[in-house]
This record gives C-alpha cells, structure tokens and sequence, in this order.
C-alpha cells in the first residue's frame, strides 16, 4: 500500500474541529445556529475523518478532468451528445455550468470514473468542512498544514458565477441572484442554499432562495417574489433535478431560458453533454474517440481512468445477465445513485426493469475504504471522491464515506470528508508509523 492507502486503513483519529466547523459555517449573524441544527436534522453528514488520496492519483484525477473537458469541447462528440438531447439543451448561451461534478473511485493507485454530474450538491459545505479538520498527532503537522493554506474557496466561487453572467451577458452589471429548488427548504441539502445566498450577498449581490414553481415569466423577463418588488430575475443559480427543464411547474422557467431571458447556470445543454449517463459510452469507446481526432494520449489516459459501459437492450439482455457480477447497471437520466444496481445484487424482479432498456451498464469498480472510529468500534466504510470543477479546472475535492450498494449521507460514522492529498515520502517516517500502531491498539 502507498501511504495514503495505509492512512486510510490504519488512522482512525477523529480530525474533525467542531468549533472551526461552526465558525465556517457561521459567517454572518443570518447563518446562527447552522452547526447546532445540522447536528440535529443531519447526523451523518459530515465524517470526523479526513480521506488521504496518494500525489500521483490527485495529479492523474486533474488530468483527467482537463482531458474529459477537451474531449467534450470537441465538434464530433457535441453532435453525437446532442444528437438525441431534448431541443430545449440544443441552446448554447454562454455559460458552462457552475458545480461541475467529476466522481470516481479510487482503484489500484488510479482513480476510475464513475461518473459526472451537473448541478452536483455539497460544495458549499465542503468548503466549510475543509477549513475545519487539523492533524491528529505531530507527525501529520505538515500535511494538514499545507491543506489548510488554501485560499478562501468562496472567493473562487463567487468568480465563477460573475464568469457565467459574463459569458452571456458581458460587462453588463450583475444585481441579483435567484437560487432555486422545487421546495427548496425541504431539499436535504438546503442549508448550502443559505451559504450560497450569503456568499451572493456578501458581494453586494440582491440574493434569494425561492420555489421554482413560483417564477413568473411576464413581459420577457423572469419574476419571482422572493426578490424585491420590481427587480426581475438576473442569474439563476439552478438546483432542479428536471434537467431539461421539462416538469409542468418548471414553464416559466423553460421559457425565461429559451428566451435568453435569463442567465442559467446550470443548464440542459451542459446536461446534455457532460451528464446523462449514456455519455459514458462513447467515452469509453477508444475507436469512437479516435475518430473525432482525441489524441492517442488523451485515449491512453481515458482507458485508464473510465470503465467500459455499454447500453441495456433487449438485444443485449441475455448476454449482460451473464456477466451481471462484474458490472454496475445504472439509469441514462438518473441522478443521486437512485434506481442504480450493483449487478451481483440484482433480482430477476429489477432485472426485467433494466433490461427493457433505458439503463447503461458499467464495469465495476469496487470503491475504497476507509477506517474509522463508530462508538469504539473500528469500522470500515467505502470510499468515492468528487472533484468540483468549473471549465475544467478541478477547485475542491471531497470524499464521501458510506455503507450499502450507493453512495449515501446517513451512515453512522460516514458523510462528507475532506480530501488531505499526501505527497510522496512525506509522511514516510518512525514516527507517523509508531503513532498508526498506538492509535491502533487504542481503539
């Protein structure tokens, strides 16, 4: 094992800091009491562990990521994404879509795409979370040290949405910004809603949180009465899981968006191209990449980074039934690992679901694992990392600890965990060794 592997199985300290926690998340008089309400209403949803990652698996995942993006950039692959995308993501307004989401898992020293998400939830709380672990004996000092140099990552946020009103709207001054869910204060992520509302705020932005179904679209402009009287819509931070906006309460919002009305961010043309998971088929197909001109070294690395998936169909049933134990069968439009099968774990009941189409099946990765410390027991959950990204530029990344077939937040002992990446030889010494074994026998 590297030395991120036998930190992962050997350290149980909690790294958490519970008080730095709560000044992350607590940074305006409007955000008092988070910290106390999220321990109550969310146990799970935020790990006492850190999750280590070796140099050289951060270094590939970062490569991975820009290859990814130069190969959806790509006119070849944009017309066979689009074309069987809804008319409604064939519109390209500008804006690449905030919070992109890369996950994978971590296997035999490489990380494995999994796959890619718009709209992916938890950056804002991860933010938090990041600045709130430290080390948990002295040998582990300068890691955590160097982890905690990071710049504030709201900044970096904030930079993005002003990129995304640029790109369609240029120098035109940004003054307000709509987050929007259907119910948005009954998502179970909904108090990133109110980070992101005060980060918009605290730039000067008019900021809200409202129920999509509230918008209005009247006079060729986007309304909504969580905002000032008179003042329209002038960015939508987009947290539906209606993708193409499609859903009977999403109309005015559909039209706002055609129209270019409105500036949203993400949106069902970034959709279309990065996240539905039929996607992952041509990804992992080296003959379909050579021919829109990928590099052979851009292929090279994407053989190695995503799992071959293929297409469910009837024609095809039988002979994916055969090798269900070594695949991972998932829907084209889901979202949140819902209706997603480990194959070995499969019913004839669900299968007749799956094999009437609609789904992908994906050669399976088993997830890492980390141990930790559940009410003195030594527990080991498993493992997946996501990288948050805005143009191909990986800006946070952050791991999440779980038990069962999907990945999930209400694990005891589990939930989000702030990614530490270990350099090599680093960490190599007596000393971090003698205090793996002590804290070890303790627990």
């Amino acid at each position: 094992m590297n030395m991120a592997e036998t930190l992962n199985l050997g350290c149980m300290c909690r790294t958490l800091q519970p008080e730095r926690l709560r000044a992350q998340l607590e940074t305006d008089p409007s955000l008092a009491g988070m910290a106390g309400q999220l321990a109550l209403s969310h146990p799970h949803l935020f790990s006492n562990a850190a999750v280590f990652i070796d140099a050289s698996v951060h270094e590939m995942l970062e490569r991975a990521v820009a290859t990814l993006e130069r190969v959806i950039a790509l006119p070849g692959y944009r017309q066979h994404a689009l074309a069987g995308a809804p008319a409604i993501a064939q519109h390209a307004f500008g804006p690449a879509g905030v919070f992109m989401g890369y996950d994978f898992h971590i296997a035999h020293e490489a990380p494995r795409l999994i796959e890619i998400n718009t709209n992916a939830g938890g950056a804002f709380l991860n933010a938090a979370l990041a600045q709130a672990h430290s080390e948990c004996c002295a040998p582990m000092h300068p890691l955590f040290q160097n982890a905690a140099q990071t710049p504030p990552l709201t900044d970096t946020f904030m930079k993005m949405f002003l990129a995304e009103w640029q790109s369609q709207r240029g120098q035109t001054p940004l003054r307000c910004v709509l987050i929007v869910d259907d119910a948005p204060q009954t998502q179970y992520l909904a108090p990133e809603f109110a980070l992101a509302r005060q980060m918009f705020s605290r730039h000067g932005l008019t900021a809200a949180v409202g129920d999509a179904q509230a918008l209005r679209w009247q006079d060729g402009a986007l309304w909504h009465p969580a905002l000032p009287s008179g003042m329209p819509v002038d960015l939508v931070y987009n947290r539906l899981t209606d993708f193409d906006i499609s859903q009977p309460g999403h109309q005015a919002l559909r039209a706002a968006y055609e129209a270019g009305a409105a500036v949203v961010t993400p949106h069902p043309h970034a959709h279309a191209l990065h996240a539905h998971k039929a996607n992952l088929i041509a990804l992992s197909n080296d003959e379909l990449l050579a021919s829109w001109g990928v590099s052979p070294e851009d292929r090279q690395l994407l053989q190695k980074v995503v799992p071959r998936t293929e297409a469910v169909t009837p024609a095809t049933a039988d002979a994916l039934w055969q090798r269900r134990r070594t695949l991972f069968f998932k829907p084209v439009a889901g979202y949140g690992a819902k209706a997603a099968y480990r194959g070995d774990k499969l019913t004839r009941r669900v299968w007749a679901e799956i094999s009437a189409g609609g789904f992908v099946a994906q050669a399976l990765v088993p997830p890492s694992e980390r141990l930790v410390d559940v009410d003195g027991v030594a527990t080991r959950l498993k493992l997946d990392v996501r990288a948050y990204t805005y143009r191909g530029q990986v800006q946070l990344l952050a791991a999440r600890t779980y038990q069962g077939q999907t990945t999930n937040l209400r694990t005891e002992g589990g939930g989000f965990s702030p990614v530490v990446v270990v350099p090599a030889g680093l960490l190599a010494t007596p000393e971090l060794n003698h205090a793996l074994r002590v804290g070890s026998s303790q627990k």
